[in-house]
């Protein structure tokens, strides 16, 4: 075992990409997508689950993630604080870059995942119980589903499971647990009757480009060396969003009449999050396939929820939960031996049982996600409670919660607020409730 200086350095650029992909990629992708008053709390979301993961993923959740198996359900708890991740190869995982590297790479992937729930509560989950929420799901649901499905001995991983770069393990597990969150929180105050359009849809698509930018380091990254699979996942990732964004615009085009920016970047995210768990196992031909059809159904799924009633604020259960799904059960269908043959036939290549496998991981997957975030959710509900007030949340989480307005055109109405906090934009909750009040009364 050497350390390969390209590999190493192909590794630690991608965990940045990864890393650039929460913050501030999705942090602005979400951030455009909600209304003025809660921006700044959307972008916070995203800001502080990197702080958060990066702590506990070296405290615990790698040695839970990844550390030696235990009945292939979880890792033990001996690389506690990194204990015995050192710089030396692990040749489990890769046997060209050190194990910290390795380590740090998937650190990047914890991070994201729980950040992109958040879209599923926005404007209306309380700051404090979010925390906690994100530190119980990232224990009790990311760490033992990576476990399973990339962890050496994992029982999805020894049966045959293929994922990638994180289909299951990243996007369906988000997107599964954002439904059971909309289901629990409930609706935001409004919802259905009142407007609730994006504030900044220049912001959501600059944090469009972030994220495909950021993907490639998630997907090419996966290959865990500069090699001949890391060109392969780089150019089905490019080429599924881009037929991604075409069948959601040209589909939106059909039965709406206009295209929209909203709706050409949510397609390319669609494609992205497809071809996720396929990256390095189907070539460019096979991407097209996957992001078209991604497109197409993410398209149609986001358009359910109005239908069906739920609050998904920013359509995460539509992109990433209906989106890995079809990924997953992709890479059963187009997998191919002649691309990486590491990896298996899928059924177009003469091997059905791969499929099977696949929707075997999918329903595994969605089964921890969910029982796991709704058993969470009600605890917290009982012990802190999961909404703001309806008082606050009409006035805004940026005020209500964090005492701070996202844009201060001429500083009139910040300096209003500071002022009526005592001076340093502080206060309790009644005194930045009463403020808000004051500051929207001043506009009127």
């Amino acid at each position: 075992m050497t350390i390969d200086k390209a590999d190493t350095a192909w590794v630690l650029i991608s965990s940045a990409m990864v890393l650039l992909m929460t913050a501030p990629g999705l942090a602005l992708f979400y951030g455009g997508m909600v209304r003025q008053k809660n921006a700044l709390t959307t972008l916070l979301h995203s800001f502080v689950i990197l702080c958060l993961v990066s702590v506990t993923w070296v405290l615990f959740g790698y040695s839970l993630a990844f550390g030696p198996d235990k009945g292939g359900i979880i890792g033990s708890l001996d690389w506690v604080g990194l204990r015995h991740v050192g710089t030396a190869p692990f040749p489990a995982y890769s046997k060209t870059i050190p194990h910290q590297a390795f380590m740090i790479f998937q650190m990047m992937f914890a991070v994201i995942t729980p950040a992109l729930i958040t879209g599923a509560f926005a404007e209306r989950k309380k700051f404090s119980t979010f925390l906690v929420f994100t530190l119980l799901w990232t224990t009790i649901v990311y760490d033992p589903l990576a476990h399973w499905v990339w962890g050496d001995g994992g029982w999805l991983h020894n049966l045959g499971a293929l994922d990638f770069a994180g289909g299951t393990v990243v996007h369906l597990s988000s997107g599964a647990s954002a439904l059971v969150c909309a289901l629990v929180v409930g609706r935001r105050k409004g919802f259905g009757k009142v407007p609730m359009p994006p504030h900044n849809l220049p912001m959501t698509v600059m944090g469009a480009g972030l994220l495909w930018f950021g993907w490639f380091g998630f997907n090419a990254g996966s290959a865990l060396g500069a090699n001949e699979l890391a060109v392969t996942a780089f150019l089905s990732t490019n080429t599924a969003a881009g037929a991604a964004a075409l069948a959601w615009m040209f589909g939106e085009w059909v039965m709406r009449g206009k295209p929209t920016i909203l709706g050409t970047a949510s397609g390319a995210v669609a494609g992205l999050v497809a071809i996720t768990p396929a990256c390095g196992f189907v070539g460019p031909m096979a991407a097209i396939a996957i992001g078209a059809v991604a497109g197409f159904l993410c398209f149609n799924a986001c358009n359910l929820k109005m239908r069906l009633g739920y609050d998904d604020a920013l359509d995460v259960v539509g992109v990433h939960g209906v989106g890995g799904t079809w990924g997953a059960l992709a890479t059963g269908l187009f997998a191919s031996k002649a691309i990486n043959p590491d990896g298996a036939d899928g059924l177009f290549h003469g091997n059905p049982h791969q499929l099977l496998t696949q929707v075997f991981a999918i329903l595994a997957t969605i089964a921890l996600a969910s029982i796991a975030t709704f058993v969470i959710l009600k605890v917290l509900d009982v012990v802190m409670g999961l909404r703001v007030p309806e008082e606050d949340e009409v006035t805004g989480l940026d005020l209500t919660q964090h005492s701070e307005v996202a844009y201060s055109l001429g500083g009139s109405e910040a300096g209003e607020y500071v002022a009526l906090s005592g001076g340093h934009g502080h206060g309790t909750s009644s005194t930045s409730a009463s403020s808000a009040r004051v500051v929207a009364s001043t506009r009127r």
